[in-house]
């Protein structure tokens, strides 16, 4: 993956994160997401 080409690279996957990686697909973009935890955030995983 450290050779691959990304349109957008996303960092944190948070709310805001996740919904922005969703909406460049649907776009048609190239996306990465950089997250050092759970995808989604907190209160996604434990609210």
């Amino acid at each position: 993956m450290a050779d691959s080409n990304f349109d957008v690279v996303i960092v944190g996957g948070g709310p805001g994160g996740y919904v922005t990686a969703i909406r460049g697909a649907q776009l048609g973009l190239k996306v990465a997401v950089v997250e050092r935890k759970h995808l989604g955030g907190i209160c996604l995983n434990w609210g």
